[in-house]
């Protein structure tokens, strides 16, 4: 056999092994991969009920953003009603939101918990299974560009989630800090 063909073969054969050592780690990677995406779904899951949680939402009538929000929560496990106070803000005062945590609308589950402006449902869910104590909701202060109901193109602000406590007092309870955070 001529050399030409020795090193042919050579480099044939090597290219075959990395090919398949290739393989080999992408099969063990993918692998990997799915059962990431499997454990993320079910920890996903695990956060959003089987079953409607039941939302109160005062808003005022003509509020664009705050029907978009309603969207947003009927799409993630939320069942809504609307109602269209005569006075919101004694409404925001009623469930102890502080003037500087408001923002256009109000939530309030049965149990009493209150959610205030553009909180996304994730963070919903996440605080109705922790159910923090001495925690009266969460509140996104004022109306983010970006935040579920007040999308324009790609634009989008970072904001915070706080945590309203019975105290009157807040600390953050998310960041969110893109678009993709929300959901």
């Amino acid at each position: 056999m001529s050399v030409s063909k020795k090193i042919f073969l050579l480099v044939g054969l090597s290219s075959a092994i990395a090919l398949t050592a290739c393989d080999t780690e992408t099969q063990e990677s993918s692998a990997a991969a799915n059962q990431n995406v499997v454990a993320a779904t079910q920890t996903e899951a695990a956060a959003v009920p089987a079953t409607a949680v039941a939302l109160d939402v005062y808003k005022s009538e003509t509020c664009g953003c705050c029907g978009a929000w309603v969207d947003h929560a009927k799409q993630n496990s939320f069942s809504v009603d609307i109602h269209h106070p005569i006075d919101l803000n004694a409404t925001k005062q009623e469930h102890g939101i502080a003037p500087r945590y408001q923002s256009c609308h109000t939530s309030v589950t049965p149990e009493g918990y209150v959610f205030e402006g553009h909180v996304p449902a994730k963070f919903i869910h996440q605080f109705l299974a922790e159910k923090p104590e001495g925690a009266i909701g969460l509140a996104v202060p004022g109306m983010p560009m970006g935040s579920p109901g007040m999308e324009v193109g790609d634009r989008f602000t970072p904001y915070d989630v706080l945590l309203l406590k019975k105290d009157g007092s807040s600390e953050v309870y998310a960041s969110v800090a893109s678009t993709q955070e929300q959901f």
